[in-house]
């Protein structure tokens, strides 16, 4: 086995065991920060929808005429950013912002069977604050956020405690099925926001194939570049020097002595063939004439 193809099957096995690591690694990172990047947006949609809700409770709600026998959908926080949050959808329709509740007033709002998973975490105590998550959709992978929705003021069972004494107005428009006997500080829903995942994917795709091209056409550059190097400054100056030993070693003593210019260690090794090629010669020359 040649030096020139040694140094090959090593420089490619490196190539190959530092190109896995480096594709393994890079691929982890580029998708992590697909999915935070996912994940930011779902936070900022859920803000948005928060900030609409108090923005309805603090500044809508006081404007409106209270007149018992007429109900507004739109002073209900709930209703106001689910709205605003359609609109929204309907130019990014594979984005989607719910207040999933298992015993909803309006029925729009009735979780589904994913959602009721969430809600069992949240009402069980074990999910915290914020529940996220990737599940596959229609259109695609989709990741989702949630966050508990808790009875914290009792002015809101004015409406939900029972049909008897919640405004009738509102049990005229939605009807008795739902959005009654809620608690204090019961977890009744949660704000669920799904954002697609396939665009930041294929984007995170994307990069890795180009950075991973990159690194190869790298190593195919610099490969040829060392095997170039390696056949001037190597390969070459040792075949030489093999030829010119193995003609001396039949007998030819007229062959061209070996260039030993330089200082590197193949010209320090030719310097010592040609010191023992005179070596030789003078030896041969003394039992020449003895």
């Amino acid at each position: 086995m040649g030096l020139r193809l040694k140094f090959n099957l090593v420089m490619l096995a490196v190539f190959v065991v530092g190109l896995g690591v480096t594709a393994y690694l890079s691929y982890e990172l580029l998708h992590r920060n697909a999915r935070d990047e996912v994940l930011r947006n779902a936070g900022v949609m859920m803000e948005a929808a928060l900030s609409m809700r108090g923005y309805t409770v603090g500044k809508v709600r006081p404007l409106l005429p209270n007149d018992p026998d007429k109900f507004l959908p739109e002073s209900v926080p709930a209703f106001a950013a689910s709205e605003i949050m359609g609109l929204l959808g309907k130019k990014y329709p594979d984005y989607s912002y719910k207040e999933a509740a298992l015993n909803p007033t309006n029925p729009r709002n009735r979780a589904v069977d994913w959602e009721n998973d969430i809600l069992g975490t949240f009402r069980a105590g074990k999910g915290g604050t914020e529940i996220s998550g990737e599940r596959e959709t229609p259109t695609g992978r989709s990741l989702y956020l949630a966050r508990p929705l808790q009875i914290r003021d009792g002015a809101c069972l004015n409406c939900h405690t029972n049909p008897e004494l919640a405004p009738p107005a509102m049990v005229k428009l939605y009807g008795l099925q739902g959005g009654y006997g809620w608690k204090l500080n019961e977890v009744v829903a949660a704000q669920i926001v799904s954002v697609p995942m396939d665009l930041p994917i294929r984007n995170a795709n994307r990069a890795f194939v180009t950075f991973i091209s990159s690194v190869t056409v790298v190593f195919v550059v610099l490969f040829v570049l060392l095997n170039a190097m390696l056949t001037l400054l190597i390969v070459h100056p040792i075949t030489q020097l093999s030829q010119t030993a193995e003609m001396i070693s039949k007998g030819r003593l007229d062959v061209p002595s070996f260039s030993d210019k330089g200082r590197d260690e193949v010209s320090q090794l030719g310097q010592a063939f040609n010191r023992m090629r005179r070596s030789l010669e003078k030896a041969i020359a003394l039992i020449d004439k003895g």
